[in-house]
């Protein structure tokens, strides 16, 4: 073992690299597999990383030779800390293609539908709290481990950093870390499986529906024509673009707005590395330049981009996911049944917003089918389930309808996991 060990050497980052590569070789093979016609697809890639990240945790692999290296344990920090970089950077290369596949039609596709967008995203994060909140009611299981059960229902990184800061004061946040990786694995898995069933059931023409929201092709010549026309890319695969677009995104999801009267020092929202980079690709992608800084990126580029991006996010995501769960069982005194109520509860969490959100858009707000899962995508801030309708729908288009409901669905459930675990005991 140890000349093996020895033969093979190893840092943390080549090690993170190996990891990550098998885990997309292996997540491919695994979501290409179709059952009934469904498959996981990129999901398939988060799965494996979730296992992945489980096997990292078990003490037998020390004894293995060169797996020994992958063993994640207490002085792999170096590791994680590679594995959730590279999740960071995905989630960012993914919004920002999002904005920049979105741009062009954003702002016509919204100020046309705007009065179904915004509420239906009303009505998504509203219907997921309000079952949080019955949860959180329920004698024994409290606000900390519902919060926290919300964030991964619905797979938002903000809303779970929002309620850690509150119940970081009553020394409950190990109940929030619970409850968000119990239920994050559904969160991702449902939706996912969700834009792929409603089409099934509906047998729904994919052709057709293509055509309803098929962008007007004189139109985005004449865009084209006018981005061209305000200088020179800085290279001919729009890098330079598209990094400007991110540096500005990150700058503008840092900033930070206090929610309590405590100030800074309180609970504060901020739009993070998914909102700033995606707000600031959308505006980018809509007005091509910056002066005389021509800012188009090319279509194959930005496709490149997105399904990269979200691939190096699941496996972030999966890897971490894994790990903390194994962790926060662990650590949890709460025994088994806590586990299974957590897992129960982030489907109901998952589920019935889907259910509302896509009747509401269907029968209320009378949505074309492709506008309604991308919108009910944005609105469940799921971003896997994204890039498995892009695939069913085979078009980018749904992008826009995405980007239209994520932004009010983002702040609305920070908001809500806020006062859920402030006010409710």
């Amino acid at each position: 073992m140890e000349f093996i060990n020895a033969l093979f050497s190893l840092k943390a980052n080549a090690i993170v690299l190996c990891g990550a590569f098998l885990i997309a070789f292996l997540g491919y093979a695994l979501g290409y597999i179709k059952v009934k016609g469904l498959c996981l697809g990129t999901a398939g890639v988060f799965l494996v990383a979730l296992l992945f990240g489980y096997l990292s945790t078990l003490p037998v692999l020390e004894s293995i030779p060169l797996l020994s290296k992958f063993y994640i344990g207490e002085n792999s920090d170096a590791v994680m800390s590679g594995y959730d970089f590279m999740g960071d950077v995905g989630l960012v290369l993914f919004v920002t293609a999002v904005g920049f596949i979105a741009g062009p039609n954003f702002f016509r596709n919204l100020k046309k539908n705007a009065k179904s967008y915004v509420p239906l995203g009303v009505i998504i994060i509203a219907s997921g709290a309000l079952v949080c909140l019955v949860f959180a009611l329920i004698p024994g299981i409290g606000s900390a481990f519902s919060t926290g059960i919300l964030s991964g229902a619905l797979t938002s990184t903000p809303a779970f950093s929002a309620a850690k800061q509150v119940a970081e004061a009553a020394g409950q946040e190990g109940l929030v870390s619970l409850g968000h990786a119990i239920a994050y694995p559904f969160g991702v898995i449902g939706v996912v499986l969700f834009v792929q069933i409603i089409p099934k059931l509906l047998k729904a023409d994919m052709a057709a529906e293509r055509e309803k929201i098929k962008i007007v092709k004189s139109e985005n010549g004449k865009s084209a024509e006018k981005a061209e026309k305000h200088g020179e890319l800085l290279d001919e695969f729009g890098f330079a673009a598209f990094g400007v677009a991110v540096v500005l995104g990150i700058l503008l999801g840092a900033v930070k707005i206090p929610l309590t009267g405590n100030g800074f020092s309180g609970a504060c929202f901020s739009l993070g590395n998914t909102g700033g980079p995606l707000i600031v690709a959308l505006i980018c992608g809509h007005f091509g330049h910056i002066g005389k800084l021509n800012l188009r990126v090319p279509d194959a580029v930005v496709k490149v981009f997105r399904e990269f991006g979200l691939v190096l996010f699941l496996i972030g995501a999966g890897v971490d996911g894994g790990v903390e769960l194994v962790a926060q069982v662990q650590a949890s005194e709460y025994g088994a049944m806590l586990v299974l109520y957590g897992f129960l509860g982030g489907a109901v969490m998952t589920i019935i917003p889907m259910i509302i959100g896509y009747f509401f858009a269907s029968k209320v707000f009378k949505l074309q089918l492709l506008n309604n899962l991308g919108s009910l995508t944005g609105g469940m801030t799921s971003t896997p389930a994204l890039g498995t309708l892009i695939g069913v729908a085979g078009t980018d288009d749904v992008a826009s309808a995405y980007a239209s409901t994520y932004p009010i669905a983002l702040v609305l459930i920070v908001l809500a996991s806020n006062l859920i675990a402030t006010f409710v005991a």
